[in-house]
């Protein structure tokens, strides 16, 4: 942990350095006010106990500026009774609390252990996750790649820029790149600005002044100052005005915003992630976006394939989507009858993870008896049971038992009751097939699933698989 202490008391400084107690501790020391900006600015910080008379310098507010420089800060204010009131402004500015002076150690101490206790947990769930979105994602390539950046850049402050057809999981990435991030405590705020009228985009952005339009009546805060500490999601940004683009881009200058009808600026501390299906090259080229605010919002730049280039995933997805709403409705659901399955295989998904949602949800509302069957899919999806596969050889088969030309199954007469599989079993299935077909070589078992060994190895010891030798 690097700790800051900016205080005039020399004496204090030299004795919570001389008996503090805590491993692994860097200490920064400021007992000078000309000294704190260019040490807060050259060294990381994790957590900061600053004296009231350092938190203003000229004009700057020292509490937003290390919020803006160390993203996950927790600022703790040193005061006394003379200026307490100095203390409880900079909590409202976003400082974590105020410690009144003379100040036991041991509290500076209990401050620092908590959050290291934080970012350990923190930590340990992340790992957690990252597994689950190897699944939810695509283990594909192309998307380990996508996550590999995102793990890397969630840390910084840096804007991201997300593109993708529409449902590809645009906000979804958006919010794990929010929670990888040190502001995974603060708000993750969304917002679909295709979706607010035009007259009302920069009143719903930045806020308003009471009475700056008709019907307004009070002071309204803006979803701006919602995210203030955490990070701001601009859904289909490329729908947004002339007139409201040139105030993004004085934000992502100044940090600052002005509420429509104000002439006083407000700093804020919130990371923008903007997401569109549009092309913003083109739309730069015939004038609908700013050249300048888009080489802004593209310091990183990620691109979501479509849900039909992902297909390895199709099976992960429909499965999440299914707990997810046996969850909601309180169903039982256990199974897939194989018409129900090939239909869901063949159906291409224009509208992406999004329909894929969509259409599990339709089919756990209309299920019966824990199944769900072709019936209870959408008509369109319906109609793919009785499509002859072209491109897709190994589904070439009735939907009567396409369950076992899908998973490789021994072919064996069975009962239409046996070929309804459970989901895990179709997965142990497949997976039995995909081993058998390449010599149990799991190398070439991987590229065929498009997953990593990691996750292959994973899934054999939760299906119970015995390889026997690996090669």
């Amino acid at each position: 942990m690097n700790v800051l202490i900016a205080d005039l008391d020399t004496n204090f400084v030299s004795t919570v350095q001389r008996t503090w107690s805590i491993q692994d501790t860097r200490f920064f020391v400021c007992t000078n006010k000309d000294a704190l900006m260019p040490l807060a600015k050259n060294n990381s910080i994790d957590i900061a106990f600053i004296e009231v008379p350092f938190l203003m310098l000229g004009d700057m507010d020292v509490v937003s500026f290390l919020k803006e420089h160390h993203p996950g800060i927790e600022i703790y204010i040193l005061c006394d009774d003379k200026n307490w009131l100095g203390a409880a402004s900079a909590v409202s500015r976003g400082a974590k609390s105020f410690l009144k002076k003379p100040v036991s150690i041991h509290l500076l101490e209990d401050a620092v252990k908590k959050m290291q206790s934080t970012l350990q947990n923190r930590t340990t769930s992340q790992l957690m996750e990252s597994q689950v979105l190897d699944s939810l994602l695509g283990n594909t390539p192309e998307m380990r790649k996508i996550l590999k950046t995102v793990y890397k850049i969630a840390p910084t402050t840096s804007t991201v820029l997300i593109t993708g057809e529409s449902g590809s999981g645009k906000e979804f990435l958006a919010n794990i790149v929010h929670r990888y991030s040190k502001r995974s405590d603060a708000p993750f705020v969304a917002v679909n600005c295709g979706a607010i009228p035009e007259n009302l985009v920069e009143s719903e952005l930045f806020g308003a002044k009471k009475g700056s339009y008709t019907g307004s009546t009070i002071d309204k805060k803006g979803l701006f100052e919602s995210a203030n500490g955490g990070t701001l999601f601009l859904d289909e940004v490329g729908e947004l005005s002339a007139a409201t683009q040139v105030k993004l881009l004085r934000f992502l200058q100044s940090r600052e915003i002005r509420r429509v009808g104000e002439n006083e600026s407000r700093y804020l501390d919130v990371r923008i992630i903007a997401a569109t299906n549009r092309d913003l090259q083109q739309a730069m080229n015939t004038g609908r976006f700013r050249e300048d605010l888009y080489y802004r919002l593209n310091t990183f730049h990620l691109h979501l394939p479509p849900l039909r280039d992902r297909a390895p995933v199709i099976p992960t997805l429909i499965k999440y989507f299914i707990l997810k709403y046996k969850e909601a409705e309180g169903k039982d659901i256990h199974d897939l009858e194989p018409a129900a399955q090939y239909a869901l295989a063949r159906y291409p998904y224009p509208g992406n993870i999004r329909e894929l949602e969509n259409i599990i949800e339709h089919a756990v509302v209309l299920a019966e008896n824990g199944i769900i069957r072709l019936e209870d899919l959408p008509e369109k999806v319906q109609q793919e049971a009785s499509t002859k596969p072209t491109a897709i050889p190994h589904l070439d088969a009735k939907p009567e038992t396409v369950s076992k030309e899908m998973v490789g199954f021994d072919k064996k007469e069975e009962t239409a009751e046996d070929d309804i599989l459970s989901l895990e079993e179709m997965e142990r299935r497949h997976i039995l097939h995909a081993l058998k077909v390449c010599n149990n070589n799991r190398t070439e078992v991987c590229k065929k699933l498009g997953i990593s060994r990691a996750t292959l190895w994973r899934k054999l010891k939760e299906l119970n698989i015995d390889t026997g030798d690996e090669n």
